[in-house]
Protein backbone atom coordinates (compact mmCIF):
# COMPACT_ATOMS: atom_id res chain seq x y z
CA UNK A 1 0.00 0.00 0.00
CA UNK A 2 2.79 2.22 0.79
CA UNK A 3 4.12 3.34 -2.75
CA UNK A 4 0.82 3.19 -4.34
CA UNK A 5 -2.01 5.16 -2.17
CA UNK A 6 -3.20 7.45 -4.49
CA UNK A 7 -2.35 5.16 -8.15
CA UNK A 8 -5.62 3.65 -8.26
CA UNK A 9 -6.11 5.00 -11.34
CA UNK A 10 -8.60 2.37 -12.53
CA UNK A 11 -10.84 2.35 -9.58
CA UNK A 12 -10.21 6.38 -8.88
CA UNK A 13 -8.69 8.17 -6.11
CA UNK A 14 -10.73 10.79 -4.15
CA UNK A 15 -8.92 13.79 -2.49
CA UNK A 16 -10.38 16.26 -0.96
CA UNK A 17 -9.06 20.23 -0.39
CA UNK A 18 -10.47 22.73 1.95
CA UNK A 19 -9.08 25.90 0.59
CA UNK A 20 -9.05 25.16 -2.98
CA UNK A 21 -9.98 28.28 -3.88
CA UNK A 22 -6.71 30.02 -2.66
CA UNK A 23 -3.55 29.91 -4.76
CA UNK A 24 -2.04 26.70 -3.36
CA UNK A 25 -5.49 24.89 -2.98
CA UNK A 26 -6.18 25.41 -6.58
CA UNK A 27 -3.11 25.07 -8.02
CA UNK A 28 -3.00 21.75 -6.75
CA UNK A 29 -6.68 20.71 -7.40
CA UNK A 30 -5.85 21.26 -11.06
CA UNK A 31 -2.75 19.73 -11.50
CA UNK A 32 -4.19 16.74 -9.43
CA UNK A 33 -7.28 16.54 -11.64
CA UNK A 34 -5.67 16.60 -14.70
CA UNK A 35 -3.68 13.03 -13.24
CA UNK A 36 -6.97 11.47 -13.10
CA UNK A 37 -7.65 12.18 -9.68
CA UNK A 38 -11.42 12.91 -8.77
CA UNK A 39 -11.12 16.58 -6.13
CA UNK A 40 -13.67 16.85 -3.59
CA UNK A 41 -13.77 20.91 -2.58
CA UNK A 42 -14.57 21.55 0.68
CA UNK A 43 -16.04 24.90 0.58
CA UNK A 44 -17.51 27.76 3.17
CA UNK A 45 -20.40 28.57 0.90
CA UNK A 46 -24.24 28.64 1.43
CA UNK A 47 -24.85 25.45 -0.81
CA UNK A 48 -22.72 23.21 -3.29
CA UNK A 49 -23.23 20.56 -5.76
CA UNK A 50 -21.76 17.01 -5.06
CA UNK A 51 -19.49 16.06 -5.03
CA UNK A 52 -18.31 18.84 -3.10
CA UNK A 53 -18.94 19.79 0.84
CA UNK A 54 -20.02 22.52 2.52
CA UNK A 55 -18.67 23.13 5.62
CA UNK A 56 -18.51 26.19 8.50
CA UNK A 57 -16.00 25.33 10.93
CA UNK A 58 -16.84 28.64 13.05
CA UNK A 59 -20.32 27.06 13.71
CA UNK A 60 -18.96 23.20 14.19
CA UNK A 61 -21.01 22.38 11.22
CA UNK A 62 -19.19 19.59 8.48
CA UNK A 63 -21.37 16.59 7.21
CA UNK A 64 -18.94 13.84 8.67
CA UNK A 65 -20.73 11.28 6.28
CA UNK A 66 -19.29 13.15 3.40
CA UNK A 67 -15.95 11.63 3.97
CA UNK A 68 -16.43 8.25 3.59
CA UNK A 69 -14.74 6.45 1.42
CA UNK A 70 -12.36 9.64 0.29
CA UNK A 71 -8.53 7.96 0.07
CA UNK A 72 -6.83 11.77 1.18
CA UNK A 73 -7.41 15.28 2.93
CA UNK A 74 -5.54 18.07 1.93
CA UNK A 75 -6.23 20.86 4.56
CA UNK A 76 -5.02 24.69 3.29
CA UNK A 77 -7.91 26.45 4.59
CA UNK A 78 -6.94 29.49 6.53
CA UNK A 79 -7.45 33.34 7.03
CA UNK A 80 -4.85 35.33 5.21
CA UNK A 81 -1.88 36.13 6.92
CA UNK A 82 -0.51 39.56 5.03
CA UNK A 83 -2.29 41.94 6.47
CA UNK A 84 -2.36 44.32 9.58
CA UNK A 85 -2.40 42.83 12.57
CA UNK A 86 -5.04 43.96 15.37
CA UNK A 87 -6.01 42.20 18.42
CA UNK A 88 -8.96 40.87 16.43
CA UNK A 89 -6.93 40.17 13.46
CA UNK A 90 -4.89 37.90 15.03
CA UNK A 91 -7.43 36.07 16.61
CA UNK A 92 -9.17 35.02 13.26
CA UNK A 93 -5.36 33.72 12.18
CA UNK A 94 -5.43 31.70 15.01
CA UNK A 95 -9.28 30.50 15.19
CA UNK A 96 -9.54 30.01 11.13
CA UNK A 97 -6.77 27.69 11.47
CA UNK A 98 -7.33 25.61 15.31
CA UNK A 99 -10.80 25.61 14.75
CA UNK A 100 -10.73 23.74 11.35
CA UNK A 101 -8.18 21.62 12.06
CA UNK A 102 -9.62 20.58 15.09
CA UNK A 103 -13.01 19.78 13.54
CA UNK A 104 -11.61 17.92 10.75
CA UNK A 105 -9.51 15.58 13.11
CA UNK A 106 -12.08 15.33 15.18
CA UNK A 107 -14.60 14.39 12.19
CA UNK A 108 -12.19 12.30 10.17
CA UNK A 109 -11.31 9.84 13.40
CA UNK A 110 -15.18 8.69 13.62
CA UNK A 111 -15.51 7.67 10.31
CA UNK A 112 -15.83 3.97 9.61
CA UNK A 113 -13.48 4.23 6.21
CA UNK A 114 -10.58 7.14 7.04
CA UNK A 115 -9.16 8.48 4.69
CA UNK A 116 -5.39 6.87 4.86
CA UNK A 117 -3.58 10.60 4.77
CA UNK A 118 -4.20 14.33 5.81
CA UNK A 119 -2.07 16.42 4.57
CA UNK A 120 -2.45 19.57 6.94
CA UNK A 121 -1.34 22.98 6.65
CA UNK A 122 1.38 24.61 8.46
CA UNK A 123 4.16 26.98 8.08
CA UNK A 124 7.93 27.91 8.69
CA UNK A 125 6.50 30.81 11.10
CA UNK A 126 6.48 27.44 13.67
CA UNK A 127 9.63 28.34 13.82
CA UNK A 128 9.81 32.24 14.77
CA UNK A 129 12.49 34.90 14.16
CA UNK A 130 15.89 32.50 14.53
CA UNK A 131 18.32 35.11 11.92
CA UNK A 132 21.15 32.74 10.51
CA UNK A 133 20.36 29.26 12.35
CA UNK A 134 20.13 26.56 10.42
CA UNK A 135 16.41 24.94 11.08
CA UNK A 136 15.11 21.38 10.41
CA UNK A 137 11.79 19.34 11.75
CA UNK A 138 13.98 18.99 14.98
CA UNK A 139 14.57 22.12 15.74
CA UNK A 140 12.46 23.80 18.67
CA UNK A 141 9.53 26.40 18.08
CA UNK A 142 9.53 29.41 18.11
CA UNK A 143 7.89 32.36 20.38
CA UNK A 144 5.86 34.97 18.46
CA UNK A 145 2.62 34.84 17.34
CA UNK A 146 2.99 32.62 14.56
CA UNK A 147 4.71 30.21 15.86
CA UNK A 148 2.28 30.12 18.53
CA UNK A 149 -0.45 29.94 16.28
CA UNK A 150 1.82 27.02 14.30
CA UNK A 151 1.91 24.91 17.23
CA UNK A 152 -1.56 25.38 17.92
CA UNK A 153 -2.31 24.42 14.10
CA UNK A 154 -0.15 21.06 14.37
CA UNK A 155 -1.55 20.44 17.51
CA UNK A 156 -4.96 20.13 16.43
CA UNK A 157 -4.22 17.27 14.30
CA UNK A 158 -4.16 14.84 17.05
CA UNK A 159 -7.75 13.17 16.70
CA UNK A 160 -6.61 12.17 13.78
CA UNK A 161 -3.56 10.76 14.28
CA UNK A 162 -5.04 8.68 17.51
CA UNK A 163 -7.10 7.57 14.90
CA UNK A 164 -4.59 5.65 13.27
CA UNK A 165 -4.81 7.97 9.77
CA UNK A 166 -1.18 8.93 8.40
CA UNK A 167 -1.03 12.92 9.06
CA UNK A 168 1.58 15.09 7.40
CA UNK A 169 2.12 18.39 8.79
CA UNK A 170 2.98 20.54 5.87
CA UNK A 171 5.55 23.42 7.10
CA UNK A 172 5.16 25.76 3.56
CA UNK A 173 8.00 28.41 3.20
CA UNK A 174 7.05 30.90 0.73
CA UNK A 175 5.94 29.49 -2.28
CA UNK A 176 6.94 31.42 -5.21
CA UNK A 177 4.80 31.12 -8.62
CA UNK A 178 3.27 33.87 -10.90
CA UNK A 179 -0.41 33.36 -10.13
CA UNK A 180 -0.40 34.10 -6.74
CA UNK A 181 1.46 34.30 -3.06
CA UNK A 182 4.70 36.70 -2.24
CA UNK A 183 5.82 37.24 -6.35
CA UNK A 184 1.97 38.36 -7.60
CA UNK A 185 2.65 41.06 -4.93
CA UNK A 186 6.30 42.00 -5.85
CA UNK A 187 6.00 41.93 -9.39
CA UNK A 188 4.53 45.29 -10.20
CA UNK A 189 7.52 46.58 -8.04
CA UNK A 190 10.56 44.72 -10.00
CA UNK A 191 9.16 45.53 -13.34
CA UNK A 192 9.49 49.02 -12.52
CA UNK A 193 12.75 49.40 -11.42
CA UNK A 194 11.16 49.89 -7.57
CA UNK A 195 12.32 46.54 -5.94
CA UNK A 196 15.04 46.06 -3.37
CA UNK A 197 15.97 44.98 -0.40
CA UNK A 198 14.01 45.25 3.11
CA UNK A 199 15.20 46.15 6.63
CA UNK A 200 19.13 45.19 6.31
CA UNK A 201 18.47 42.22 3.94
CA UNK A 202 20.31 40.14 5.95
CA UNK A 203 16.99 37.76 6.66
CA UNK A 204 17.34 34.58 5.93
CA UNK A 205 14.04 33.61 2.89
CA UNK A 206 13.27 30.04 3.00
CA UNK A 207 11.48 29.48 -0.46
CA UNK A 208 10.25 26.91 -2.73
CA UNK A 209 8.75 27.21 -6.29
CA UNK A 210 5.36 26.24 -7.22
CA UNK A 211 6.23 23.44 -9.34
CA UNK A 212 8.41 22.01 -6.10
CA UNK A 213 5.53 22.57 -3.88
CA UNK A 214 3.07 20.67 -6.08
CA UNK A 215 5.61 18.07 -6.22
CA UNK A 216 6.42 17.45 -3.29
CA UNK A 217 2.85 17.43 -1.74
CA UNK A 218 2.29 14.31 -5.06
CA UNK A 219 4.99 12.54 -2.91
CA UNK A 220 3.80 13.18 -0.02
CA UNK A 221 0.09 11.83 -0.32
CA UNK A 222 1.75 8.77 -1.98
CA UNK A 223 4.18 7.99 0.22
CA UNK A 224 2.49 5.74 2.60
CA UNK A 225 5.72 5.75 5.68
CA UNK A 226 5.83 9.69 5.36
CA UNK A 227 4.11 11.04 8.48
CA UNK A 228 4.86 13.93 11.05
CA UNK A 229 5.84 17.55 9.84
CA UNK A 230 8.21 18.17 6.51
CA UNK A 231 9.63 21.34 5.67
CA UNK A 232 8.09 21.98 2.33
CA UNK A 233 11.18 24.27 1.01
CA UNK A 234 14.26 24.55 -1.32
CA UNK A 235 17.59 23.77 -0.57
CA UNK A 236 19.00 27.01 -0.81
CA UNK A 237 17.62 29.48 1.45
CA UNK A 238 18.93 32.97 0.38
CA UNK A 239 18.97 36.38 2.35
CA UNK A 240 16.64 39.22 1.41
CA UNK A 241 19.62 41.10 -0.68
CA UNK A 242 20.26 38.19 -2.79
CA UNK A 243 16.41 37.21 -3.16
CA UNK A 244 16.10 41.11 -4.14
CA UNK A 245 18.92 41.18 -6.64
CA UNK A 246 18.16 38.04 -8.42
CA UNK A 247 14.75 38.98 -9.39
CA UNK A 248 15.75 41.94 -10.50
CA UNK A 249 18.69 40.02 -12.74
CA UNK A 250 15.72 37.83 -14.05
CA UNK A 251 13.16 41.09 -14.70
CA UNK A 252 16.55 42.72 -16.39
CA UNK A 253 15.78 45.50 -13.87
CA UNK A 254 17.91 47.55 -11.23
CA UNK A 255 17.32 46.81 -7.58
CA UNK A 256 18.56 49.89 -6.05
CA UNK A 257 15.35 50.65 -3.71
CA UNK A 258 16.04 50.17 -0.11
CA UNK A 259 12.19 49.83 1.94
CA UNK A 260 14.13 50.57 5.81
CA UNK A 261 12.50 48.67 8.49
CA UNK A 262 11.10 51.40 10.65
CA UNK A 263 8.89 51.57 7.28
CA UNK A 264 7.66 48.52 7.47
CA UNK A 265 7.15 48.55 10.84
CA UNK A 266 5.38 52.00 10.52
CA UNK A 267 2.95 50.52 7.87
CA UNK A 268 2.53 46.68 8.82
CA UNK A 269 3.58 46.85 12.23
CA UNK A 270 3.95 43.09 14.47
CA UNK A 271 2.43 41.55 11.01
CA UNK A 272 5.52 43.18 8.74
CA UNK A 273 8.12 42.50 11.89
CA UNK A 274 7.21 38.81 11.39
CA UNK A 275 7.12 38.45 8.14
CA UNK A 276 9.15 40.98 6.33
CA UNK A 277 11.72 40.95 8.69
CA UNK A 278 12.05 38.16 10.50
CA UNK A 279 14.98 35.32 9.26
CA UNK A 280 14.31 31.70 9.07
CA UNK A 281 17.18 29.69 7.58
CA UNK A 282 15.27 26.23 6.72
CA UNK A 283 16.23 23.01 5.25
CA UNK A 284 13.96 20.56 3.94
CA UNK A 285 16.16 17.65 5.86
CA UNK A 286 13.30 15.58 5.67
CA UNK A 287 11.73 15.52 1.92
CA UNK A 288 15.99 15.26 0.82
CA UNK A 289 16.04 11.95 2.81
CA UNK A 290 12.87 10.72 1.25
CA UNK A 291 14.50 11.13 -1.75
CA UNK A 292 12.96 13.92 -3.18
CA UNK A 293 14.36 15.58 -6.19
CA UNK A 294 13.73 19.14 -6.48
CA UNK A 295 13.19 20.48 -10.10
CA UNK A 296 13.97 24.45 -8.95
CA UNK A 297 16.56 24.02 -6.69
CA UNK A 298 18.04 27.51 -6.95
CA UNK A 299 16.81 31.18 -6.33
CA UNK A 300 17.41 31.92 -9.78
CA UNK A 301 16.03 28.51 -11.44
CA UNK A 302 12.66 29.07 -9.72
CA UNK A 303 12.32 32.62 -11.04
CA UNK A 304 13.30 32.43 -14.52
CA UNK A 305 10.88 28.44 -14.45
CA UNK A 306 7.78 30.00 -12.62
CA UNK A 307 7.61 33.22 -14.56
CA UNK A 308 7.87 31.71 -17.96
CA UNK A 309 5.33 29.10 -16.84
CA UNK A 310 3.01 32.33 -15.78
CA UNK A 311 3.10 34.06 -19.08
Amino acid sequence: MASAELHRRSTGARVAVTGASGFLGSALASRLGREGVEIIRVRRAASVFPPDIAWDPRSGVLPVESFEGIDAVVHLAGEPIARRWTDARKRAILDSRVQSTSLLGRALATLREPPRVLLSGSAIGFYGDRGADELDESSAPGSDFLAHTAVAWEAATEPARAAGIRVVLLRTGIVLGAGGGALQKLLPLFRVGLGGRIGTGRQWMSWISLTDWLAAVRMLLRVGDVDGPVNLVAPNPVPNLVFARTLARVLGRPALTRVPAWAVELALGEMGRATLLASQRVHPRRLMNFGFEFGCPTLEQALRSELAAGR
